[in-house]
This record gives C-alpha cells, structure tokens and sequence, in this order.
C-alpha cells in the first residue's frame, strides 16, 4: 500500500504504450487483417464468431496475449491479454472498432486495475468528440486516445503492488461468481427433476418414503387470490409510518408510506398477508415474488396479490412452482397483466402436504446458500469500488 509522500505523476498514454500494428502475408503494414480459418485462431478464441469460422474474412485485428483492446466507439474500454479472460489464448481476433495497444513503461497488471477507475473514464471522456458525450458513447480518435492523461506511481514496484492487490481481489470476485452460476445451475436442474415433467404425474427424483402419484389441480381448486385494500394517493406520504410498496418498489426500496392509524384500520378489517404467505407481482414483471415475513408494511392492490390457502398447499413449495410456473392464458399473449383468472386457471401437481414440505424446505435451503454466495459477491464488488476510489489518485 501507498502513503500519501509517494510521488505519483502525470503521464500520458503514448509515454506508456505503443500502438500495435501488424503485418499481412505480402509483409505489408496494414490495418484491418485478412484472418484465414486455416491459421489456427478460430479454435483458440471465445471471441472470434463462429459464423465465420469456416471461411476467410477481412475487416478484423489479430491480437497477442498480452495486449490490450480499447473501444473507441463504446463508453468503456476492455482489457485485453494475459490479465482477466484471455489467460489461456494465444491470439485473438477483434473487429476494427478497437484499438489495440501493448504497454511499454507501465505495469500491465495495474493498467488493467487503472481501466476499472472512473478516472479513467474521465480522462478519456476529455477526449472524446463532443457529439458522442452529449449522447453517453465515447467515439475517440486514436490519436487522442493516446493522449489521456494517467496519474500513475513513478515507481514500478508499487504499480506492480496495486495490480497485484486488484488482481488478487478480481480473482476472488470470480471465484464467487462461479460459484454462484454452479449453485444456479444446480437448483434449475433440481427444479426439472423434482417437480413432474409436463403430462407425468410423478418427478424423477423424490425423497424416499413418497411413491404417490402428484394430483393435477388448478391454483383456485386449492385457494383464492387475495390483496390489500387499496390506497389513494392523498392517503401516502414520502415519509411516515408505514412503508407502501408499488409494483415499481416492490421487492426494493419503498418510496411512500401510510399512516399507523390507517394501516391498523385496513388490516383489521380487510385481507392481509400471513407470515409466509408468498407475494407475487400482477404487472409490469409479471410473476416477481417477495415472501412476506410478518413486518408492518402495505401493498398495492391489484397490482401485488397473493393466493389465499389452507393446508393443502405448503408454501415453501408454491414459492418454487412460481418460480417456474407457466401462468394460464399468458402463453404467446402480449398482455403485461396477471388477472385473477389467470392465476386461479393455472394447472399445478402437488403431492401430499408432507412431501410438498420436504421438497419446500429443500430448496429453501438451497436458495439460503445462493443468497449467501450473492451477498458475499457484492460485498466483495463493493470493497473493490471502495480500494478503487481510494488507491488511485
């Protein structure tokens, strides 16, 4: 880590790197490249499309590992070599929208950790053409792309420091995100195998003791839609007691709220959600759902409802059915609307209360380690925006 007497110093990028041009078959500098399917970068690359993969084609760079790879057209740049996701290629191909550039006097690996600052979106920012700010895109020459200002450590051991910190954390930013794609993966394949497939009435797997066929029913043959009464608009505050989700809010951050009185008054007298009950958004994304877990706060009618039920439906179970639940009526419709009719309508196979139970708590779970892995990912992605606005002058 730095302290505040190390010197640090104003460079600009053409100081730092030289621009890579490259030679075709006549050994002529040109730019872009004609790539043959037949030199060997079709299989070697992720980012070459596979589209073109059988024939020649013009129009594109070959890039090295090692290299680096700027947009000149977009609002961001991307890192391009043996730092982030080209470890393990040789070579790689890109369309003419970049420019290709290999560092010279500066720490690759804290370039790339410079390339995630806001600075440098500034800076580069600076030099972009007036037109293409004013509309959020960044089109930049390369002539004054090269001429960004970086403010840099003059020593080489400390920049190699500060990359090898970013590099460290970028490292176990991906190790979470992998681990939580693998655990996602997981539950939609438990999903598939665990809940019958369309015109069986049993899953192919199931927890031993249960051998009963899963009885097709209709959400209404087992409950009734139910939602809160509705409140007008002279009724909620920007702030107050308590919080009143809107279909835009729910699930988030409230942004209105109702009196103690009147929530007392309505949920006394009109429908209310009990702890557990599953709440499901009737609009705009249709099927969104929140679990209610028994804290003073109101939701809009209509627009966020909830299936009324007694013990034949266990609701740690209905919480997955929706989760890949097909709603009646919906199928090839353009209507961006959830009605009663379609949620009492819709076909779903239960098993006895006990094995729904089961299978409920299975998955809940399973979702409780996802959530952890994706608190512990932003936690992560926080502390490296922090050391970012921190570490970097």
């Amino acid at each position: 880590m730095r302290s505040d007497n190390d010197d640090w110093e104003q460079r600009e990028l053409s100081s730092l790197s030289e621009r890579v041009t490259r030679k075709n078959k006549n050994n002529e500098s040109t730019r872009p490249l004609t790539i043959s399917a037949q030199d060997g970068l079709v299989d070697q690359n992720n980012f070459f499309n596979k589209q073109i993969a059988s024939r020649d084609v013009t129009g594109y760079f070959l890039v090295k590992n090692g290299e680096f790879a700027y947009n000149k057209s977009y609002s961001n740049g991307y890192p391009w070599g043996a730092i982030k996701r080209l470890d393990k290629y040789e070579m790689g191909v890109l369309s003419t929208l970049y420019i290709v550039f290999r560092p010279s006097t500066i720490n690759s690996q804290f370039l790339v950790s410079y390339y995630d600052t806001t600075k440098w979106y500034k800076e580069v920012s600076k030099n972009a053409a007036e037109g293409a700010r004013n509309h959020g895109l960044l089109n930049i020459s390369p002539v004054d792309f090269f001429n960004t200002l970086l403010t840099i450590p003059i020593s080489i051991g400390e920049q190699q420091k500060i990359g090898t910190f970013f590099k460290q954390l970028d490292h176990l930013i991906a190790l979470h995100q992998r681990k939580l794609a693998v655990l996602k993966k997981l539950k939609r394949g438990y999903l598939q195998k665990m809940f019958p497939k369309q015109g069986k009435s049993i899953p192919v797997l199931r927890f031993a003791g249960f051998d009963q066929n899963w009885e097709q029913r209709k959400l209404g043959d087992l409950g009734s839609v139910a939602m809160n009464k509705r409140i007008f608009k002279d009724e909620t505050s920007d702030n107050g007691d308590v919080p009143f989700y809107k279909i835009g809010t729910f699930g988030s951050k409230p942004d209105a709220y109702i009196s103690r009185e009147l929530f007392e008054e309505y949920k006394a007298k009109y429908p209310y959600p009990e702890i557990g009950d599953i709440l499901v958004s009737a609009s705009g994304s249709i099927g969104r759902t929140v679990v209610y877990d028994g804290a003073d706060e109101y939701f809009q009618d209509s627009n966020i409802v909830w299936l009324k039920h007694d013990e034949r439906l266990d609701n740690k179970f209905l919480k997955q059915f929706y989760s890949m639940v097909k709603w009646h009526g919906l199928e090839r419709s353009t209507i961006k609307r959830l009605y009663n009719k379609n949620i009492l309508n819709t076909d779903i196979r239960v098993p006895s209360p006990k094995e729904q139970a089961k299978v409920g708590e299975f998955f809940e779970n399973l979702d409780h380690l996802i959530t952890l892995h994706q608190r512990k990912l932003i936690s992560l992605q926080k502390q490296k925006k922090s050391f970012l606005q921190k570490m970097f002058i």
